[in-house]
């Protein structure tokens, strides 16, 4: 089961993907995560992705596809895998295309753009343990304290309020083709293909997916 998650940032792809990771015991694979990890290990590539993400761009097609490839090909990918946030261009999804994965479900997940700015420049995270908290869905016990530790919680770059906006028009302009070649792929009975509205409950949303993953 080769899964893709697709959806603007903060339309709840990560919890929706942690969920299908832990249902359908296939690794989740974020890129987002991913780049995070480059970027704390200060690498070089590291680097150059802080600096691209600290302007709200997107990360090159080539440092992610050649971050995607590598992880694909280990062991735990063997009976399936789930892409949170790639492919994210059409480019992309021509690259997965010409290295013979073959893609079986592709869900997008739907959020009115207001929404999302809520969502994410709201979110509050423990840089230590990953632990996200959000000022009015899930706030910490004590405002900008860790439940756990009682350290300091920060906001992220590309969670700050311009960097979100910034994203979102990213994303815009990139949305639509990607949607109507997974469309057409769809017309052509290659992958079976389901929008979500990403505004319900959680699980509901569970049950939709569900549905769709039959």
């Amino acid at each position: 089961m080769r899964i893709i998650l697709i959806g603007a940032p903060g339309t709840g792809k990560g919890t929706q993907g942690t969920f299908i990771s832990e249902r359908y015991k296939i690794p989740k694979i974020s890129t987002g995560d991913m780049l995070r990890e480059a970027v704390h290990l200060k690498t070089n590539i590291g680097r150059i992705i802080k600096n691209v993400i600290e302007k709200g761009k997107l990360v090159s097609n080539e440092i992610v596809c050649n971050l995607i490839a590598k992880r694909i090909q280990k062991k735990d990918c063997i009976n399936g895998f789930l892409l949170d946030g790639f492919p994210r261009t059409l480019e992309q999804a021509y690259y997965l295309s010409k290295i013979n994965f073959k893609i079986d479900y592709v869900l997008e997940f739907m959020v009115p753009f207001q929404s999302i700015l809520e969502r994410i420049s709201g979110r509050r995270v423990h840089a230590a343990s990953g632990r996200i908290y959000h000022v009015k869905f899930k706030p910490p016990k004590i405002q900008n304290k860790d439940d756990i530790t009682g350290q300091e919680l920060i906001i992220r770059e590309d969670d700050k309020i311009e960097s979100v906006i910034q994203r979102l028009e990213e994303y815009k302009k990139i949305h639509d083709p990607l949607i109507k070649y997974y469309i057409n792929q769809k017309k052509m009975g290659n992958i079976k293909f389901f929008q979500i509205n990403g505004t319900n409950s959680v699980s509901f949303i569970h049950k939709k997916i569900e549905q769709a993953l039959k």
